[in-house]
């Protein structure tokens, strides 16, 4: 057991998309299911009130953003094809176009009646209309420009059709996967396996591919209570800081927040500035001293 813990929610995109690579990079992990929307209190406690999911822990060290989770799985695993900032520039540029454009259209075409009446099912009437309401208050709030229905279905259509002119090999940049090929799968993930949109019907190799992805699995994992990852957090000690970086805010109470959507800030003691990562320091009296970890890009930085 590597002793990461995830927490997540079966219908989030971005969580399987690091379930995925669980599953292809062979981690154990430990599962802690969230709500869908806040209020999460575990994640007050451990990460401060950042409002996306997914979030994961190694001991009292915690991980905010796909990137930094990603990074994680690298190290654990010896995995460098999925650190974003270790691919070639035309690999970055395709996941930063993947995971915020592509993901958000994704997101709007999928979202129909079908998909609401599941949600309904798995969970309650009030509950669905809960978790609309909070997605269009943080759609509102967000620096992303959305596109409608119509045009959000064209976009995901010319997304899968230029996947399909890549796939001239199993994998999106070869003959492996890389970052890429995960950050592409949760976005249709969405779309066709939850929303069961029969999009990919005229593109053989996009269907071939994605049934690669999902055949590497989830991994190994076991359910965990969310009180046993605070305690967990509470008997460790935050690993060493990472040598390099600097900022004129190193040691003083910053707050750290998405540039793109849900957008709410987390509020400690800036003591590590790197090119690739951010790390406040917070301390709460139900888990003692965290270090709570951040990717540089798409974040700011500000005083408190």
């Amino acid at each position: 057991m590597s002793d990461l813990v995830l927490f997540h929610y079966p219908m989030s995109p971005f969580s399987e998309k690091i379930r995925t690579m669980l599953g292809y990079a062979n981690v154990s992990w430990s599962s802690v299911n969230v709500s869908e929307m806040p209020p999460r209190p575990e994640l007050n406690v451990l990460a401060g009130g950042y409002r996306k999911i997914p979030v994961a822990q190694l001991g009292a060290d915690i991980f905010c953003d796909t990137r930094t989770i990603a990074s994680e799985i690298a190290r654990l695993a010896d995995k460098p094809e999925l650190i974003l900032e270790q691919q070639p520039e035309d690999v970055q540029a395709f996941v930063e176009k993947v995971d915020l454009d592509i993901f958000m259209a994704c997101v709007i075409a999928a979202s129909d009646g079908r998909l609401l009446r599941k949600l309904i099912r798995e969970t309650s009437l009030i509950h669905a209309f809960r978790f609309l309401k909070d997605r269009i208050s943080m759609g509102k709030k967000s620096r992303i420009k959305a596109v409608r229905g119509a045009e959000a279905k064209d976009k995901v259509i010319a997304h899968i059709a230029d996947l399909e002119r890549r796939l001239n090999q199993d994998f999106l940049f070869g003959t492996t996967p890389c970052i890429a090929d995960f950050s592409a799968y949760h976005g249709l993930w969405f779309v066709c396996e939850l929303a069961g949109k029969p999009w990919l019907r005229d593109y053989p190799k996009v269907a071939s591919w994605m049934s690669r992805m999902k055949g590497f699995g989830h991994g190994d994992w076991h359910d965990l209570s969310a009180d046993e990852a605070i305690e967990r957090a509470r008997e460790a000690e935050p690993r060493e800081l990472p040598s390099g970086g600097d900022s004129e805010m190193l040691g003083s109470t910053v707050s750290i927040a998405p540039t793109d959507y849900g957008r709410d800030p987390v509020t400690g003691t800036l003591v590590h500035a790197g090119a690739r990562e951010a790390i406040l320091s917070r301390e709460v009296p139900e888990a003692g001293r965290l270090h709570v970890h951040f990717p540089k890009q798409g974040f700011r930085i500000q005083p408190a």
